[in-house]
């Protein structure tokens, strides 16, 4: 089993925390620059799209789209319209579940959440946006490979199937079997699309796309799990959004299926499994390794 000691004695806390900044600071400047000013007109919509874009957040798949380029040995420079693109598609698909005819949540990252600020319509119409605007950004990578392989990401066969998978099973007792399938569709599927884009700006072989495959559906189930102890472990104040919402609703967690304990075990066992399929990577897979580590260990 593998312990937070075990973790923390393989970091190297302040270099990674360097590159976990600068990866991200890189993404925001990107975004900025594609994104419409809010002086453009009309301001009204603009501004909602900056106001969910620059709310915060940890920017953990633009982060891992870098380190999966570069661990093909690509260059961060032709990852970024991938970073954006996912991320954008991500903070779409936030401000729709935040929705009151979804998981009607008043607090995202801290901050109140685009309906609340903005209202409903121009909530919707801001996912809209930036949705359409994820597909504009991947298009300057000029690759049909890529804009297809996120649109599957967001389709009606994961990321849109996993969230209805999730509505459906509201107040249901499901199998933990059920509880993955939402999770891989919901969670996992955009992760590991990120990981694929940025190894797909590098030009990456199948033998690292396929490892790649591996690390991306382990690591995003472990994450999942993660945020799911800490909905019922956390306070409002840490997580930033409204804290045992999950069980207010009586949607299934694997906390409420396998008990915490146990889920604290799912965790570790698949990111040890996500660590695994980075093997044929050496050294260059050292920041997704850090990486993977490093959500084992998060608290919030």
């Amino acid at each position: 089993m593998l312990s937070k000691g075990t973790w923390a004695m393989d970091f190297h806390a302040m270099d990674f925390d360097g590159y976990l900044k600068q990866a991200a600071a890189d993404t925001d400047a990107a975004m900025d620059r594609f994104l419409p000013p809010e002086i453009e007109r009309p301001g009204t919509i603009h501004a909602a799209m900056r106001y969910c874009v620059f709310a915060g957040g940890k920017r953990l798949r633009p982060v891992l789209c870098i380190a999966a380029a570069e661990a093909c040995g690509g260059k961060r420079q032709d990852a970024l319209p991938a970073a954006c693109a996912v991320e954008l598609m991500h903070t779409y698909s936030l401000v729709h579940d935040d929705l009151p005819c979804m998981d009607d949540d008043d607090l995202r990252r801290g901050r109140p959440t685009c309906h609340k600020v903005y209202g409903e319509g121009m909530a919707v119409l801001c996912g809209d946006a930036l949705l359409t605007e994820a597909f504009a950004v991947l298009a300057r990578s000029k690759s049909v490979e890529m804009i297809a392989e996120l649109a599957s990401a967001g389709g009606s066969r994961k990321l849109i199937g996993g969230q209805v998978l999730d509505l459906e099973g509201e107040g249901k007792s499901l199998s933990l079997e059920e509880l993955i399938r939402i999770h891989e569709a919901k969670t996992a599927a955009l992760l590991t699309t990120s990981i694929r884009l940025g190894a797909m700006s590098a030009g990456a072989d199948e033998a690292q796309i396929a490892a790649l495959i591996k690390f991306g559906h382990a690591l995003g189930l472990a994450f999942q799990v993660l945020d799911d102890i800490l909905d019922v472990t956390q306070t409002t104040e840490n997580l930033g959004k409204t804290a045992g919402k999950d069980t207010a609703v009586a949607k299934a967690t694997y906390p409420a299926v396998m008990g915490l304990e146990e889920s604290r075990a799912e965790a570790a066992r698949l990111t040890a499994e996500a660590l695994e399929a980075l093997a044929v990577f050496g050294e260059n897979g050292a920041r997704l390794r850090e990486i993977a580590g490093r959500m084992l260990l998060r608290e919030f």
